[in-house]
């Protein structure tokens, strides 16, 4: 069973940066794929960014966040980073860190992050104007 635990968020005036870490247990790269999604009140989920090939580098980014966000994986300690910067209030949302297995094909797909089998409990960024 994979288990993920977010952590990193915060509040940050907008133009900012933030690094959310996801600590991933029961997982494992060849089986699984790794990704976040946000939520803000009152609105749908939106993917982020997902990490769908750990040994290729293989990411792909909402496009909302390209160019401002940059995800990274530490395969030694199985750490999912989400790097953030120039932050907007827009940004505001609870971020959730997602897993799910390959053989559901949905790992090269950003905007299927929030359909992922797993997910942690999120963490909250805010980001004031």
């Amino acid at each position: 069973q994979v288990k993920l635990v977010e952590s990193g968020g915060g509040s940050v005036q907008a133009g900012g940066s933030l690094r959310l870490s996801c600590v991933a247990s029961g997982y494992n790269y060849r089986r699984y794929c790794l990704g976040w999604f946000r939520q803000a009140p009152g609105k749908e989920s939106e993917g982020v960014a997902v990490f769908y090939n750990v040994n290729e580098g293989g990411t792909e980014y909402g496009e909302s966040v390209k160019g401002r966000f940059s995800i990274s994986h530490d395969s030694a300690e199985n750490i999912l980073y989400l790097n953030m910067s120039s932050l907007k209030p827009e940004d505001n949302a609870t971020y959730y860190c997602a897993a799910d297995l390959r053989m559901r094909g949905r790992c090269a797909h950003v905007l299927k992050v929030a359909d992922f089998d797993f997910r942690g409990q999120g963490t909250q960024v805010t980001v004031s104007s």
